[in-house]
């Protein structure tokens, strides 16, 4: 008989060590964390605030893009801010910049598996962490300085609070999950709140709480909500604008304007700030009302589309190459639709066509959905397999609240996607939780429903259905790249199958279901692994196999060479006590001069050349006094700086060329764009007379010298 004992275990005991979780988190960071310290290119708008972020407390506070406090960038600063003490403990590169994106990349996979594993098991967790770790578009936003990683992070923990506070019966960490929404709105605004319906849903039907106390305690938590969004904006609104930069993206420099507009309502409706004039209808969406940029454009139909920032270049009539473009486009090549999307798959601005197929159609598809049939099936599945029998219809079990849970973020981020007029597809991350979620649980109760119903039953059927489907659309994905991986993912699938209904009782199996799974992983693993091996790192993240054959989508960002040496070795001799190196039109002048000196550089209308953040009355007591000596004109003022431009061409004098040109740290100067073709040749298109090259990852290049004008001689 065995003596009673008092001793406790110990924290090994406690806490047991999933080696399989281990293995798949090692693997998250190999995929999001290699070769980050190699790349030359991130998000060089956000790269160049986070330089500035590092130099006072003051740019820190409002995520100032330039070190002169002079504009914000158009999002909020919390994910910056994690960027900026990396950078600060680090210094600035690539890799510090990233390196929170990776961080909270791993961690998310983390909480995916901290959060289904309770209520579905270890099996479930597990799965539920791999596909998070193996969605495309994951492993491609977090090797990058996006916000959209570190949203993710903050949303599945807000998610794992909620959970707690429903088994606690815990009042503070249900104020804790809404407050944290809060702070990812702070992060990346109103996309925080696309989880709230699902988030009150569950609660609802979950807490044991009477409806009275359910209706309290959502009272205080929707107050903390509340205070935790708005305190950053009101505190920069309530702010003299004399005393803080101007408010990057907004019309009327306040944060509220830019969350509820440019960043929210346009969104869905499409943008009519931020590019120069309105731009509905992206990926097919065209609107007869739609109206023509207001820029500096000599043709009507050169439309600027949002964050693109191509000047006086029509994509739809210079675009006519069908090679591998950087971006990740088909195999077939890449057309530019004239609307806005581009259409091949991927790109920096192709969304397909609206519709409620659009998350399934190739502009979108390669990026998230690979195993989005298996997880809507799956879905289906487990409502019906972890129902109680016993139990009314509408009773539900705990497993089926769950489910609700992430059924409840999947349906309105998937509505959201199907209608939407403005976004880039690497915003599908957010679709990513739901469909790994749902992937997981569903597998399990497929699984137990397959094991215990007959052939008779059309209950054992869910699984096999879900492996064809889903390689079905697999299949019709790899067929642009390679036909005959398409026929083995289908063969495979197909034959594993119907072997599963045959062996449905023997040894056998259990073996054929792996099989049957590994069909469907293979594909979305390898698409997952393209940015890893391309090394990228980029301003508009993608996966795909272009990747590997246009060398990555290097748009912009620390050492991609696009600082014009001799232009700046000129303007640094020249400086004096200006409190500008210089300015220009917009940040993609700005940012690499910024990065490269630390100095301050004006962009003058924000992001893109349209925020009307200067006025010419000011910019010329900028002038009188000093503060900015020279201007450089890349050929693209926006449309709300035209008047301050024409006015510096008026009365300022042009610095012979010979003083900056023809020096460059450019991999090219030329006015012109090479493409690799689909059979290795090398096509090299004209660029049109704006004086801006353009790299396809929806930014542009400095890779002209652009006319600089002395501003001194003014006055």
């Amino acid at each position: 008989m065995n003596e009673p004992t008092d001793k406790k275990p110990n924290f090994f005991q406690r806490h047991k060590v999933d080696w399989v979780l281990a293995i798949i988190l090692l693997i998250a960071l190999g995929l999001y964390g290699y070769g980050t310290w190699k790349t030359g290119s991130a998000n060089d708008f956000y790269t160049s605030a986070i330089t500035s972020m590092t130099q006072s407390f003051k740019n820190f506070w409002y995520a100032s893009f330039d070190p002169a406090g002079y504009i914000t960038v158009d999002k909020p600063p919390v994910a910056l801010w994690f960027m900026a003490i990396s950078a600060k403990v680090l210094g600035v590169s690539n890799f510090s910049v990233v390196l929170p994106s990776v961080l909270f990349g791993v961690g998310s996979v983390y909480l995916m598996y901290r959060l289904v594993t309770p209520y579905f098991g270890r099996f479930a967790g597990r799965i539920a962490a791999l596909v998070m770790t193996i969605t495309p578009i994951v492993v491609a936003d977090s090797r990058t300085n996006n916000m959209d990683a570190t949203l993710i992070y903050f949303l599945l923990l807000a998610i794992w609070m909620l959970q707690k506070s429903i088994n606690k019966h815990n009042m503070y960490w249900l104020i804790g999950s809404f407050a944290t929404i809060g702070f990812a709105f702070n992060i990346k605004m109103l996309q925080a709140f696309m989880i709230i319906p699902a988030m009150l849903i569950f609660y609802w039907l979950a807490s044991n709480d009477s409806w009275k106390k359910k209706i309290g305690k959502l009272l205080l938590a929707t107050i903390a909500l509340v205070v935790f969004t708005l305190s950053w904006p009101l505190s920069v609104d309530m702010t003299s604008a004399n005393n803080r930069p101007y408010e990057g993206g907004s019309q009327h420099n306040s944060v509220l304007e830019l969350a509820f507009g440019y960043n929210g309502t346009q969104r869905l409706l499409g943008q009519t700030t931020g590019t120069g004039g309105a731009f509905k209808g992206m990926g097919g969406n065209s609107s007869k009302n739609s109206k023509q940029p207001t820029g500096s454009t000599k043709n009507n139909n050169n439309m600027t589309p949002p964050s693109g920032k191509m000047g006086n270049f029509n994509p739809s009539k210079n675009m006519k190459s069908r090679g591998n473009f950087p971006g990740g486009t088909h195999r077939g090549g890449m057309k530019m639709n004239g609307k806005g999307g581009m259409g091949g798959a991927g790109g920096a601005f192709n969304i397909g066509n609206a519709g409620p197929l659009r998350l399934f159609q190739s502009a979108l598809g390669p990026q998230i959905s690979w195993l989005l049939p298996f997880s809507i099936i799956g879905m289906i599945a487990a409502f019906i397999g972890f129902a109680d029998p016993k139990r009314k219809w509408y009773q539900l079990t705990t497993r089926q609240k769950h489910t609700v849970l992430w059924t409840g973020w999947l349906v309105p981020v998937y509505g959201f996607f199907s209608v939407a007029s403005f976004f880039h597809p690497y915003y599908t991350i957010m679709l990513a939780p739901a469909i790994a979620a749902l992937t997981g649980l569903g597998l399990a109760a497929m699984l137990d429903l397959f094991k215990r119903f007959g052939l008779n039953n059309y209950k054992a059927y869910f699984l096999p259905l879900a492996i064809v489907v889903t390689a079905g659309l697999q299949a019709w994905y790899v067929s642009s790249y390679y036909a005959w991986l398409s026929v083995l993912i289908l063969v495979v699938a197909v034959l594993a199958s119907i072997l599963l209904l045959v062996f449905k009782a023997k040894p056998a199996g259990k073996a054929i279901v792996i099989v049957g799974l590994l069909s469907i992983a293979v594909a979305p693993s390898f698409w997952s692994l393209t940015p890893t091996l391309a090394k990228e790192s980029a301003a508009i993240p993608t996966a795909g196999p272009d990747l590997l054959t246009s060398g990555g989508n290097n748009s912009g960002g620390i050492g991609n060479g696009t600082v014009n040496t001799k232009l700046l070795n000129y303007l640094t001799k020249h400086q004096g006590n200006a409190k500008y190196l210089f300015a220009t039109a917009d940040s993609g002048t700005a940012a690499p001069y910024i990065i490269k000196t630390k100095k301050a550089v004006m962009a003058m209308g924000g992001f893109n050349g349209t925020d009307p953040a200067m006025t010419l009355s000011k910019f010329k007591k900028l002038v009188k006094s000093g503060q900015v000596k020279y201007y450089l004109d890349e050929g693209k003022s926006g449309s709300t700086n035209s008047t301050i431009v024409n006015w510096i061409k008026k009365h300022a004098k042009k610095v012979s060329a010979s003083e900056y040109s023809g020096s460059s740290s450019t991999t090219s100067s030329s006015n012109s764009m090479n493409f690799t073709m689909k059979n290795g040749a090398s096509a090299k298109m004209a660029q049109p007379s704006g004086k801006q090259s353009m790299n396809m990852g929806g930014r542009p290049s400095n890779m002209s010298n652009g006319t600089l004008y002395d501003l001194s001689s003014i006055y």
